[in-house]
């Protein structure tokens, strides 16, 4: 992720005020009927799949566009996925801290479990995971203790044993703001299916919002990548990404909520 666009995002964050003043679900959504609210509270949320970069049907309109979507729509992407979900308040709301916590917990993802519709089960979309040193280094290295306080950015490195892409190795940028946080997502290797490059390296790239609201934690999350019609053909891509992505997003619910 350019270091100047997440810079953006950073400081959109924190103007907004005290985190201490949650926001509802009501005044970020003023749009929403019954009929998609009840969804995005629903256990799976919204989700949208295109390849039309002026379809986004879910992007919150308090989140500059440019600095969201800009990421990964810079990538011109074969395809994009979007994705919108509450999940029900915890006795204690998560503040930024808890987030940020969280987002650091790579070991966490190895054997979550997804849907595999060729095997008719559900499998571990990562056998292995934990967080490597850096770009140049990828030395496997501890999880972090807990942090007393979210700095402004940070990011985390990864290394993840993918059950169809092998190791895949990812990087996490985490910008901390009054409100919530704004995560991006890129490989910084190819991602390959056995030999053949699949997904090549910066290709891929999502985005993600995350904030505590007065009903619950709000996860928004644009995902697009750039394939080759060769692999398109071959691979249904957009459902690999979404899988993968909801895997994510599971994972960052849960740490929320061992932190809580």
């Amino acid at each position: 992720m350019g270091r100047g666009v997440f810079s953006l995002a950073v400081c959109v964050l924190m103007a907004a005020p005290a985190f201490s003043q949650l926001r509802s679900f009501q005044t970020l959504f003023p749009d929403y009927d019954e009929t998609k609210r009840a969804a995005v509270f629903s256990q799976n949320g919204l989700l949208e799949t295109s390849s039309n970069a002026k379809a986004l049907k879910l992007l919150p309109a308090f989140l500059a566009p440019k600095n969201i979507a800009g990421p990964v729509l810079s990538r011109s992407p074969s395809f994009l996925i979007e994705s919108l979900i509450v999940i029900p308040a915890q006795p204690r709301p998560a503040d930024v801290t808890a987030i940020y916590n969280a987002l650091r917990r790579a070991r966490d993802l190895k054997g979550r479990l997804y849907p595999s519709f060729s095997r008719n089960k559900e499998v571990p979309l990562f056998e292995d995971a934990t967080q490597v040193a850096g770009e140049k280094n990828t030395t496997p290295i501890p999880d972090p203790p807990r942090a007393s306080r979210a700095p402004a950015s940070d990011a985390v490195f990864m290394k993840l044993k993918d059950v169809n892409f092998g190791n895949s190795y990812y990087r996490l940028d985490i910008a901390a703001g009054s409100y919530g946080l704004v995560c991006g997502l890129t490989n910084f290797r190819t991602l390959s299916y056995t030999v053949i490059p699949v997904i090549r390296e910066r290709k891929f790239v999502a985005q993600l919002y995350i904030e505590s609201l007065a009903e619950g934690l709000l996860v928004y999350s644009l995902a697009g990548a750039d394939v080759s019609d060769f692999i398109a053909s071959k691979i249904d891509m957009p459902s690999a990404i979404r899988k993968r992505i909801e895997v994510i997003i599971g994972w960052i619910i849960d740490g929320i909520a061992k932190e809580a």
